[in-house]
């Protein structure tokens, strides 16, 4: 792998780009690029799935967070190359638009969307979860409507008054929810039982579904990287943000399943492992300490999803595959606000009348189509634009066969009643793109 000056296709020449109207700044450093990567993956699903893989793996779970960490790592170098090669807004819907074409690429960003807005749904649906115990008005039927609601007015109104503010946000909301990762993770290391270890007996170890589970506990990481138009420099710190964001992740996996079966007896058992090993470590106080810890870590996952999505919206709509007023950026905050509204209102909906179980399911199976897509835009890219200038990733094609066959082998595993919701998004969106394709030959 290397890095060179970047004279890598240029999005801001795509000939639909708008340049009459206000635009969007950048404010994105690469830290906070890094910050948002990080942010997009870390999110309620850690504090629930150390028992999951001690009921799958048993002592020898940490091991499998280094296999599924290696497996995502490299659709995440695809990524990191595809990724580099642009400036724009758009993330794997701009990347496989300019590789296959605005029909290919209207697919990927309309499951794109589709992916952010179901998992929206279902993290809205674990603050509501999280809440009631510490706020029991919040468990009823009109506290869980109004405290989402409440959330999500507030995560919208921060991203329309500013990128940089929404960074900030982020930026605090990523470091608020690693604290308590890394207070389980020091005090865990002090207190590590050997014959709590032996209490995570599993009988018959189920490698593969615990390497299945992790691969979605990795995802999210495609949409960090959607703010390109916003970043300061993206060609250069996309893939480092890449790179650097899923090491620091697979290292606090790692960690963090050491202490959960080093601490927490039977940790299979248990429905809360963070939560119920902060109990441990701390007392009682422990739990509330957990319960605060995934109510910080899901509206930090909201802040960077309302700016990230919105994105999508945006360079769709920018390129004529969205009605155009998706495209307005507010003349004071410089933000896609239309966007950013409409975003949240959908995501804020399908939170109200669905679970987390359903939309958790159809959300994760949904991604699997865009890492196969951008995997596969790599090779496209090479032979259309030459290697990369920026990030180059050697064997790339081969990383890119073995990241679509990885992706494909995934898919192949979901069953008929998880998987039935993605040709239907599929087909949705080609009656979407076929109206949209009739508006732009009438106008």
């Amino acid at each position: 792998m290397q890095f060179r000056a970047s004279q890598a296709f240029d999005t801001m020449n795509l000939p639909n780009t708008r340049t009459t109207r206000p635009t969007l700044i950048r404010a994105i450093g690469r830290w906070a690029l890094t910050a948002a990567v990080i942010n997009g993956v870390i999110g309620s699903g850690v504090f629930g799935l150390p028992s999951t893989l001690a009921g799958f793996a048993g002592a020898w779970s940490p091991v499998t967070v280094l296999i599924a960490g290696v497996g995502i790592l490299v659709i995440v170098l695809c990524f990191a190359e595809v990724g580099s090669r642009f400036d724009g807004a758009g993330g794997p819907y701009l990347y496989t638009r300019e590789a296959f074409g605005p029909a290919f690429g209207f697919q990927i960003g309309w499951l794109h969307i589709a992916t952010r807005l179901l998992s929206a749904a279902a993290v809205l649906n674990v603050l509501s979860a999280y809440l009631a115990p510490l706020v029991p008005w919040a468990g009823t039927p009109t506290g869980r409507a109004l405290v989402m609601i409440f959330t999500m007015t507030l995560v919208t109104v921060i991203n329309v008054i500013g990128v940089r503010q929404t960074s900030w946000t982020i930026n605090a909301f990523t470091i608020a929810k690693l604290l308590p990762l890394v207070l389980v993770i020091i005090l865990g290391a002090f207190q590590f039982d050997r014959s709590v270890v032996a209490t995570q007996i599993v009988a018959e170890p189920k490698w593969t579904d615990a390497v299945l589970i992790l691969m979605f506990g990795y995802g999210g990481f495609e949409s960090g990287i959607v703010a390109g138009s916003e970043s300061r420099n993206p060609k250069k710190d996309t893939a480092f943000a890449l790179i650097a964001s899923m090491v620091v992740i697979t290292f606090i996996y790692c960690l963090i399943q050491l202490a959960v079966i080093g601490v927490l007896p039977n940790a299979s058992e248990s429905k809360a492992p963070i939560a119920e090993t902060l109990r441990v470590l701390l007392g009682p106080v422990g739990l509330t300490v957990g319960s605060i810890a995934v109510i910080i870590s899901v509206y930090g996952w909201l802040a960077g999803f309302s700016l990230m999505a919105s994105r999508i919206f945006y360079s769709m709509a920018d390129r004529r595959d969205f009605p155009e007023v998706l495209a307005t950026v507010h003349p004071r905050f410089r933000t896609p606000h239309i966007a950013i509204v409409i975003n949240s209102a959908i995501a804020l909906g399908l939170g109200l009348v669905s679970n987390f179980g359903q939309l958790a399911t159809f959300g994760a199976i949904s991604r699997l189509g865009i890492y196969i897509a951008t995997c596969g835009a790599l090779i496209a890219l090479r032979k259309k634009l030459g290697e990369p200038d920026t990030f180059r990733l050697p064997g790339g094609p081969i990383f890119a066969v073995i990241g679509m066959g990885f992706g494909i082998w995934l898919l192949s595993t979901r069953k008929l009643d998880q998987a039935w919701l993605l040709p239907v998004i599929i087909a949705f969106g080609g009656i979407v793109w076929l109206a949209m394709r009739k508006q732009r030959q009438m106008s």
